[in-house]
């Protein structure tokens, strides 16, 4: 997981596990078990997210790759932070996420993405050493948020014909900028999702039992995602908190690195690329579903699902692709194809509400108020009368 870290918005490389290569012959051995926890060869049966194109906010991507080739485009560089640790020099990172959304194989053999005919649109962001001379951004716009280069990457994603943008980076800090392009990306129809960060193990987090919020992960309306194991519990890394709506796997996840070969990574990274791509799986069966049903649809049917239905750890489980696009069809057919009213969306529909009091005079008041003055004025002349009579 790329993390900006202070002020000045620096980038590292949070993944936490680069591992020894794998074989090239048995990735796709290795890979299977991600494959079949999140139930993707079912979803195939009705696509594999032709027609749909996936931002990635990331680190260069190695285009050349056979998983990759040809279905590739590089957007302008987003913008550069630093200075940076020694981890940022590792250059891997963007092609591995990459590969989890989209990578198509080599012929029998070679790692398949869970979107493996989805298109990628590159979004770098540059990762800048601390030997290098160029300064980093000033520390009042990364304050106020006036120069993010998140927020520019995910502007530009919407308006370049992306259906999913997927970030696995992330910051301690929300930004305004970066809050406003993510309502113009969902006002768009564009789905996000992010990582929700490595701090599972951080002391703050063993002794407060929650990890701090990794944004954008926690902006309202991005899908935050955390990490599991095989055996689909949650890893020891992966951030706790409320920002997590699912989970996917994240532990020794076979991925390409740049120059065609293959290793295991672990992070939540990982988690939130496999889950991207079934995004793109369910953008390109309903083109037009909104993004907050989207996000619906994959939480409503996770599995592994903790006791409680939820916890900030897994969220409402681990994603099942087969499930999730099954789902995605009937909450859009349900909803017409249009999202439901403020009101219906957060409270339910409610009693219906009496139509209001025309504006102007009421007539029944008129006529009593009429009477009422007639009766008393007549009573009052009766008693003048009456005086009268008696004084004669």
């Amino acid at each position: 997981m790329l993390r900006r870290l202070g002020a000045a918005g620096a980038l590292i490389t949070l993944c936490l596990g680069v591992c020894a290569p794998a074989v090239a012959d048995d990735v796709r051995r290795d890979q299977r078990w991600v494959l079949e926890k999140m139930n993707v060869e079912q979803a195939w049966k009705i696509t594999k997210g032709a027609g749909v194109t996936v931002a990635l906010v990331d680190s260069d991507v190695d285009a050349q790759v056979p998983e990759l080739r040809g279905r590739v485009t590089v957007g302008p560089e987003m913008g550069s932070a630093g200075p940076v640790g020694d981890d940022a020099k590792e250059i891997w990172h963007g092609t591995a996420m990459a590969s989890l959304i989209a990578g198509g194989g080599r012929g029998e053999g070679g790692l398949l993405g869970i979107a493996p005919e989805a298109r990628v649109l590159s979004l770098p962001l540059i990762l800048r050493d601390s030997e290098q001379s160029a300064p980093p951004l000033p520390e009042q716009d990364q304050r106020t948020g006036t120069n993010s280069p998140v927020a520019r990457a995910i502007r530009y994603a919407a308006d370049h014909g992306a259906k999913v943008i997927s970030m696995s980076l992330g910051a301690y800090g929300p930004q305004k900028s970066e809050r406003e392009a993510v309502s113009y990306a969902l006002a768009k129809g564009v789905v996000l999702v992010a990582a929700a960060g490595n701090d599972g193990e951080t002391p703050y987090a063993v002794k407060k039992d929650t990890s701090f919020w990794s944004f954008p992960a926690g902006y309202s309306g991005v899908i935050g995602v955390g990490a599991v194991n095989e055996r689909s519990e949650p890893a020891g890394f992966s951030s706790d908190n409320l920002s997590v709506l699912v989970s996917a796997p994240g532990v020794e996840v076979p991925v390409v690195v740049p120059g065609g070969g293959y290793r295991p990574s672990d992070g939540t990274s990982s988690a939130a690329a496999l889950v991207a791509g079934v995004a793109a799986l369910i953008k390109a069966k309903y083109p037009d579903i909104p993004p907050y049903l989207v996000a619906r649809a994959l939480s409503s049917t996770a599995t592994s699902a903790p006791i409680a239905g939820y916890d900030d750890h897994v969220g409402f489980g681990v994603v099942d692709a087969g499930a999730a696009l099954v789902r995605a069809g009937e909450l859009l057919r349900a909803s017409a194809g249009t999202p439901p009213d403020e009101g219906e969306r957060h409270f339910g529909a409610g009693l219906p509400t009496e139509e209001p009091a025309r504006p102007g005079p009421d007539a029944l008041r008129l006529w009593v108020y009429g009477t009422g003055l007639a009766v008393g004025l007549l009573a009052f002349c009766w008693t003048v009368v009456t005086l009268t009579r008696r004084s004669g």
